[in-house]
C-alpha cells in the first residue's frame, strides 16, 4: 500500500526534524493544539478543515465571552446621549485603541475607520482619494496595482477612471527588477499617485516585501516612471490572519482589513487603518447619519465633524460587532500567546505540507501535483500558510479542481477551488492569457463555477491554507488523501469487460429482490387526467391503464424524420432499447419512488421533487448534511390524492396533495441551487415527525404550483429553448436519465476496489435517475441529442456532473468512498454520469401522457467528429 511505503515520512517525528529556521509547533506551554481543537471547535468533529484564508474559524470562548458581555450590559446606539449610549461610545474607543495596539501603533500615527470588511475599506480609498485628472497640458495621477492582487483591488480602477486617471497594472516580476529606478525632480511634483499591494498573495501566500513603503514613497523605487508623490496602499486582509503587522516600521498610509479573516467572528466588518497625515488629504462627497457637525436641509451647507472616523463612519456603526472584536483579541492572545507564535505555527504546517507534496511522484516518474509558488517555503518571511496547486494524473494530464473538491469531501476534507478572486495571479501560474479568459467565458465559464478545464487547460486551480487552529493532523489528513486517491489506483484504466449478462442487469425491480410497497399507488387511477399544475378529476372516465395511444400532433409526425424507424433501422443483432424503470422523489433527497407508469406534466414527472425539507433557516437540506433522509420513504396515492411518509422507527404520517389544503400554512421564500423558489410550509404535524426523525429541528415545504422557477440551462449547443420550460425543486432539469449497460460497467470496476460483490440494482438506486433505460453498448446516452419514448420527446440538455450523494447506500444511509473515486476514473477524470432531459419545445402546451416501464426509446445521435 501506498500509505505504508510513506508511513515514516508522514510521522510527527519526520515532522518536527523537518522544521526549518522561523518554524515551530504549537504554542510553547500553553495548550497543545489538538487540546485547543478538542475545547474550542468540538463542532468540528471529523473535518479536516483547510480554508482559513477563506475564513478563520471562531473559538467557542470567544462566543462565550461576547454573549456574557451582552448578557451582562446594555448597550445603545452610540449617536444617543444617554447612558447606555455612551457604553456603547466607550466601548467602541477602547476597541479603536485596541486595534492600534494589535499593530503596535497609536491614535497619535494612526485612525481606524470601521467599514463593512476590506472591500468596503478599498472603496473608501478609490472614492476619496485626492486624484488629479487626466489633461492634455498635466499627466495627472496614476493608480498603479500588482496584478497579484485581489478583485476588490482591480475594482478601484473602474472608480479612478471615472475620474480620467490612468490605472496601471504592475506585474511582480518588473517591480522587483526596478528597485533602482529614481525618477528625476519625483520629490519636487506634488501630482499625487497610489500604488497598491497585498502584503501577501491570497493566491499563493507569496509575502511582497513590506520595505517596498517605504522604498516606494521616499522614491527609491517606482512602480512606474513617472514624477509625483506616491502613497501606498498595503492590502493585508490575509496576512494578518497568521503574522503581525508592524506600523510603527512599515508605515503604509492605507491598510484595509476584514477582521473575520483573524477572528472567524464577527463577519461583516473589517476596517481602514488610515496614516493620519494622508487622512487630511481624504475628499469626501457624500455624509450620512453621524457624519455632520453641522447641515442644512434647505440650503446647500455642511460642516463634517472633526473626528476623520466619525467623517467616515457613514450611518449608525456595526456597534455590536465592535464590541466583539475585543473578546477577539483576548482570545487570539489567550489562546495562542500571540501573532508571531500563530505565524510560526502555521508555516511549519505549510513549510511540511509542501515539501512532501513536492516530491509525490507516480510509478512512472511523473508528478503528482504541480505547485504554483513564487518560494521554496524557506521562511515565513517570504512565504505564508497558503498552498495552491492542481493535480495530475500519470500522464501528466490536469485533474479539474472541481474533482478534486468532490473527492477531499468525501474524506470530510474542506479546501477552496477556483481563482481565489484573483485573476492576475491566476493567469501568471497557470499561463492563461487574456484571450484564454475571453474564451473560456464564451465557452461558458464565470468565476465561481465548477467548469474546471476547457481544452484541456486548467481555468483555475486548488488551495489549501493553515489557520492558528489547524493542527498536525489536519496536514496529515491531507495528504494522505492525495496518496490514497493518486497512488493507490484511483486511475484504474483498462478493466476487462462485465462478466454479467445484460439480461441479468436488465431483470426487473421485482427480479431484483425491489418492489414497490404500495401496488395500488405505482400506478395511475382510472379517472385522473394531468393538466399544469398537477391532476384534475376528468369528466369521462379514462383508462390510463391499458393501452394508451399517444395523441396525434406534429411532434408525433416527425418523430420517424427525426429518430427512424425502429424496425427498418435497428442493426442487425443489436436489442431495442427500452424504459426498464421510472422513479420519482416526491420528496427532494428522500427515498425513491418506484412506479410502472405515471403522468408527465410541464415540470416533468407529477410531484417529482415537490416537497423538500428545510432547516429551520429555510434552507434546503440534502443527503450531503444529512444521508438519513434516504432512509424516508414518500408513497403517492393518486386515488386519495395523498401522499403517506414513512421511516423506521416513526408512524407513519399522510399529507394532502391538495394546494389548499388546511396543512399548508405561510407561504415562503427559499432557494434550490441558487435559484428563487416560492414554497409553502406544510404545518407542524409534519415538521415535528421530520424534526423527531432527523433529530433537529426542520420543516417540510412545498413548491407553489403558480409559482414558476424556470430552467435557465443551455443544452450542449448552447441554446436555450424558445418555450423556457419550467422546473420543480430539482437542482438541473426535469429529468435525469442513466443506462444500466453503464452502471455494468461502472459496477465491475468498484467490485474490482471494493473486493467484494455489489448487486446492480443498489447502483442504480445511489444514482438517483428518473428515467432508467437499458443498451447495448456502456455510455450510448452520452452520444444521445434527442430522444424519443412512446409518443413523448425529450431533449439532451447535458451530462450530470456527479456528487457526493453517490457514495451514500440508499438502504442505510453510510457513505464509502469509493464510488465517487472509481466513477472519475472511468469517466476521464470526470465525475459525469447520467443525462438531463427537458420536455421536448413542441411538447410544451398539452400533457395527454404517460411515461411507462417497456416503452420503446428512440435516440437522435450527435454529430460527433473524430479527432
Amino acid at each position: 500500500m501506498a500509505l505504508e511505503r510513506w508511513a515514516e515520512r508522514l510521522s510527527f517525528r519526520a515532522f518536527q526534524s523537518g522544521l526549518p529556521r522561523g518554524a515551530a509547533y504549537g504554542y510553547g506551554g500553553g495548550e497543545s493544539p489538538e487540546g485547543l481543537r478538542r475545547t474550542e471547535l468540538a463542532r468540528l468533529g471529523g473535518i479536516t478543515y483547510l480554508d482559513h484564508a477563506g475564513t478563520a474559524l471562531f473559538p467557542q470562548s470567544l462566543l462565550k465571552a461576547f454573549t456574557d458581555d451582552l448578557n451582562e450590559n446594555v448597550y445603545g446606539n452610540p449617536h444617543s446621549q444617554n447612558i447606555s449610549s455612551k457604553l456603547t461610545c466607550d466601548t467602541i474607543e477602547h476597541v479603536r485603541y485596541r486595534i492600534l495596539q494589535h499593530f503596535n501603533t497609536s491614535v497619535e500615527d494612526y485612525t481606524v475607520i470601521f467599514t463593512s470588511g476590506s472591500t468596503a475599506a478599498l472603496k473608501l480609498v478609490a472614492e476619496a482619494f485626492p486624484w488629479v485628472p487626466e489633461t492634455a497640458e498635466e499627466p495627472g495621477s496614476r493608480f498603479c496595482y500588482l496584478t497579484d492582487s485581489h478583485t476588490s483591488v482591480v475594482g478601484m480602477r473602474a472608480i479612478a477612471d471615472a475620474m480620467n486617471v490612468l490605472s496601471v497594472p504592475v506585474k511582480p516580476k518588473d517591480i522587483l527588477s526596478g528597485t533602482d529606478d529614481i525618477v528625476a525632480g519625483g520629490n519636487s511634483c506634488k501630482t499625487p499617485h497610489l500604488f497598491c499591494y497585498p502584503a501577501q498573495s491570497n493566491f499563493s501566500g507569496t509575502r511582497y516585501p513590506l520595505a517596498w513603503i517605504e522604498q516606494i514613497k521616499s522614491g527609491q523605487l517606482c512602480p512606474i516612471k513617472v514624477q509625483g508623490k506616491w502613497s501606498v496602499l498595503l492590502d493585508a486582509a490575509s496576512y494578518v490572519s497568521t503574522s503581525l503587522l508592524d506600523l510603527s516600521l512599515h508605515q503604509a498610509d492605507f491598510v484595509p482589513l476584514s477582521f473575520y479573516k483573524m477572528f472567524g467572528f464577527p463577519t461583516g466588518l473589517g476596517a481602514l487603518l488610515v496614516k493620519n497625515e494622508a487622512a487630511a488629504c481624504l475628499r469626501k462627497v457624500y455624509f450620512g447619519g453621524g457624519t455632520a457637525a453641522a447641515y442644512l436641509a434647505g440650503e446647500d451647507f455642511y460642516l463634517p465633524k472633526k473626528s476623520v472616523a466619525e467623517r467616515f463612519e457613514d450611518g449608525t456603526v456595526s456597534f455590536l460587532d465592535i464590541i466583539a472584536l475585543k473578546h477577539g483579541f483576548d482570545a487570539l492572545e489567550r489562546l495562542t500567546g500571540g501573532m508571531k507564535n500563530i505565524e510560526q505555527h502555521t508555516f511549519a504546517l505549510a513549510h511540511y505540507t509542501y515539501r512532501i507534496l513536492s516530491t509525490l511522484t507516480y510509478p512512472n516518474g511523473a508528478s503528482v501535483v504541480h505547485l504554483y509558488s513564487d518560494t521554496d517555503f524557506s521562511s515565513p518571511e517570504v512565504q505564508g500558510p497558503i498552498i495552491n496547486f492542481n493535480v495530475l494524473d500519470e500522464n501528466g494530464d490536469i485533474v479539474g479542481y472541481s474533482q478534486v473538491d468532490k473527492l477531499a469531501g468525501l474524506y470530510n476534507i474542506h479546501i477552496r477551488t477556483g481563482c481565489f478572486c484573483n485573476t492576475g495571479a491566476c493567469q501568471q501560474h497557470l499561463g492563461i492569457s487574456n484571450n484564454d479568459i475571453k474564451k473560456n467565458l464564451q465557452a461558458g465559464h464565470v468565476c465561481g463555477d465548477d467548469i474546471d478545464v476547457v481544452d484541456g487547460r486548467p481555468t483555475g486551480s486548488v488551495r489549501i491554507s493553515f489557520g492558528y487552529m489547524s493542527t498536525f493532523e489536519d496536514a496529515q489528513a491531507f495528504l494522505k488523501f492525495i496518496i490514497t486517491t493518486r497512488l493507490t489506483g484511483c486511475n484504474i484504466v483498462n478493466i476487462p469487460s462485465p462478466t454479467q449478462t445484460i439480461s441479468e442487469l436488465v431483470a426487473s425491480p421485482r427480479e431484483n429482490g425491489h418492489t414497490c410497497d404500495n401496488n395500488s399507488a405505482n400506478e395511475l387511477p382510472p379517472n385522473k387526467s394531468i393538466g399544469d399544475s398537477g391532476l384534475s378529476t376528468c369528466s369521462t372516465s379514462v383508462n390510463l391503464q391499458v393501452n394508451l395511444q399517444p395523441a396525434k400532433r406534429h411532434s408525433e409526425r416527425d418523430m420517424t424524420e427525426v429518430f427512424g424507424n425502429p424496425a427498418e433501422d435497428m442493426p442487425s443483432g443489436r436489442r431495442p432499447v427500452t424504459v426498464t424503470n421510472i422513479y420519482l422523489y416526491p420528496i427532494k433527497s428522500c427515498a425513491a419512488f418506484e412506479v410502472m407508469q405515471w403522468p408527465i406534466g410541464n415540470k416533468g414527472l407529477l410531484y417529482d421533487r415537490s416537497f423538500m425539507v428545510a432547516n429551520h433557516n429555510g434552507v434546503c437540506i440534502t443527503q450531503k448534511q444529512e444521508p438519513r433522509l434516504c432512509l424516508v420513504q414518500p408513497f403517492i396515492d393518486l386515488e386519495q390524492n395523498v401522499m403517506i411518509i414513512r421511516a423506521e422507527g416513526m408512524d407513519p404520517i399522510s399529507l394532502s396533495l391538495e394546494e389548499d389544503s388546511e396543512s399548508l400554512t405561510q407561504t415562503c421564500q427559499s432557494k434550490v441551487c441558487s435559484h428563487r423558489v416560492q414554497t409553502h410550509d406544510c404545518g407542524g404535524r409534519v415538521a415535528d415527525w421530520f424534526s423527531s426523525f432527523l433529530g433537529r429541528q426542520c420543516r417540510l415545504i412545498r413548491q407553489s404550483s403558480d409559482f414558476k422557477r424556470n430552467a435557465n440551462k443551455k443544452d450542449e449547443k448552447g441554446e436555450t429553448s424558445a418555450v423556457r420550460a419550467s422546473l420543480s425543486l430539482v437542482n438541473e432539469a426535469q429529468y435525469l436519465l442513466i443506462n444500466r449497460t453503464s452502471i455494468l460497467q461502472l459496477r465491475d470496476k468498484v467490485v474490482e476496489r471494493l473486493g467484494e460483490s455489489l448487486p446492480p440494482q443498489e447502483l442504480v438506486h445511489r444514482f438517483r435517475a428518473n428515467i432508467v433505460v437499458s443498451t447495448d453498448e456502456p455510455f450510448e446516452e452520452d452520444l444521445w441529442e434527442e430522444i424519443a419514448v412512446g409518443p413523448l420527446r425529450f431533449k439532451v440538455i447535458g451530462p450530470c456532473h456527479r456528487c457526493l450523494v453517490i457514495c451514500i447506500d440508499q438502504k442505510t444511509g453510510e457513505r464509502n468512498k469509493e464510488f465517487l473515486q472509481t466513477l472519475a476514473a472511468t469517466k476521464d477524470k470526470k465525475t459525469k454520469f447520467g443525462i438531463y432531459l427537458m420536455n421536448h419545445p413542441e411538447m410544451q402546451v398539452h400533457h395527454p401522457d404517460t411515461l411507462s416501464v417497456g416503452s420503446p426509446v428512440l435516440a437522435a445521435v450527435k454529430n460527433v467528429i473524430a479527432r
